[in-house]
């Protein structure tokens, strides 16, 4: 077989080889630590798709079609089954911003998608400062019903709700713990996944882009397909403060040296290597731009999501998006349950260019249902190549995980 070159020849090749691709990455990843949820979000061009970013404590679950929340439903239920035995009850832990009404959507509609599984759910938190002299917290979303968030404890080593005193069996963690939640996870007997330990505190963007090189590498070795098509070129810059300037000339060379290698005509993206929420990213056309950055840029290059300093940063090939929703440019997010694609959404920005950040003010969403597509029979149809790059990037994932729980 000829090697894979084009973008179209891997569609089609996908397309066509549906059951042996993902029997190929059923078998890399078996005995993988997967992640009980993620998301990744990917960019297509007319000339390549890569996925630009992995996220394991994913919110956005509100924007998942109806069916794709049902077809969810029965692959969490899978995964707890196999980590925890029949365990009923199920505490979701939150993030502490209770005041976003779309995240508390989210938290909804996940625990829709685990009540149709048989779980009894449960919104649960660590953070004693929410709740004042109370031990819960009565909220309204923006658009699905009320909700209840429970002050919870640990109490002999189990997650407990200190309301009802109801014990956990097993805790989904919706954090992504940019500040690390202080608990004494390694002596809890109650399961939690994702592990506590893959927050944005100790997590690396630069380690994932550099895992999901080996993955895509082996993948394509033995499909014989040319990686650059599923693939961001990137590289990294340690001890960087946009504060004092510290190590910025090296960030602006290599950006310089990375437009070298991909074309210079093309932008490329700066981002906060523990960066989350669109936090943290930066597109130049040059170095120079990097380096004669006013102090307003340098702050928001500098620190996020609850003042976190950013020391590292990922340069990465800027992927011009062909993806339209009307006339705004857009790009596809795709979510995961136990490593298999369920369902997603476009990310649109009128406000922003085809090769701008789209995880910025003036975003909106578009369920894309991948059930309904299922339905059609998703093995013929180029969306199917979505999935494949999901499903790769979450197996990198794993992989990040054995390193940093070893």
């Amino acid at each position: 077989m000829a090697k894979i070159q084009n973008k179209a020849e891997l569609e089609n090749f996908i397309v066509t080889n549906w059951n042996k691709v993902n029997d190929f990455l059923d078998q890399y990843s078996k005995d993988l630590p997967l992640p009980i949820y993620s998301s990744v979000d990917i960019r297509e061009s007319s000339e390549k798709f890569a996925p630009v970013d992995n996220n394991l404590y994913p919110a956005g679950f509100n924007n998942l079609c109806a069916l794709d929340i049902k077809a969810s439903s029965e692959r969490f239920h899978h995964y707890i089954l196999s980590r925890a035995g029949e365990a009923k009850k199920v505490g979701i832990i939150t993030e502490s911003h209770t005041k976003n009404t779309f995240y508390l959507d989210h938290l909804q509609s996940l625990k829709q998608a685990l009540t149709a599984g048989g779980h009894q759910v449960f919104f649960i938190s660590l953070d004693p400062n929410l709740f004042a002299d109370q031990k819960y917290l009565e909220l309204s979303s923006n658009s699905l019903g009320e909700l209840t968030i429970n002050l919870a404890e640990i109490k002999d080593n189990q997650l407990t709700i200190m309301e009802s005193g109801d014990e956990i069996d097993f805790a989904i963690l919706n954090n992504d713990q940019s500040s690390p939640i202080e608990v004494d996870w390694a002596n809890l007997k109650t399961p939690v996944h994702p592990s506590p330990e893959l927050g944005w505190f100790r997590r690396e963007k630069a380690r994932h882009f550099h895992f999901y090189h080996q993955v895509l590498t082996d993948f394509c070795n033995e499909l014989e397909i040319e990686p650059t098509l599923m693939e961001a070129s990137f590289d990294f810059v340690t001890g960087v403060n946009f504060s004092t300037k510290d190590g910025l000339a090296e960030v602006a060379g290599k950006i310089d040296e990375l437009q070298a290698k991909v074309g210079g005509d093309k932008k490329i993206f700066v981002k906060a290597s523990q960066g989350t929420y669109g936090m943290g990213i930066s597109v130049v056309e040059s170095g120079e731009d990097i380096l004669s950055l006013n102090r307003k840029g340098r702050n928001k290059m500098d620190v996020g999501k609850n003042r976190k300093k950013f020391t590292t940063v990922v340069l990465q090939e800027g992927i011009e998006t062909m993806i339209k929703f009307g006339t705004s440019p857009a790009e596809v997010t795709i979510y995961l349950v136990g490593g298999e694609a369920v369902g997603g959404f476009m990310r649109a920005n009128p406000l922003r260019s085809t090769t701008g950040n789209l995880n910025a003010k003036g975003m909106i969403y578009q369920k894309y249902c991948i059930s309904e597509i299922r339905q059609s029979c998703e093995h013929q149809c180029k969306e199917a190549v979505y999935s494949i790059i999901a499903r790769l990037s979450t197996i990198a994932a794993a992989l990040e995980t054995n390193e940093i729980i070893s």
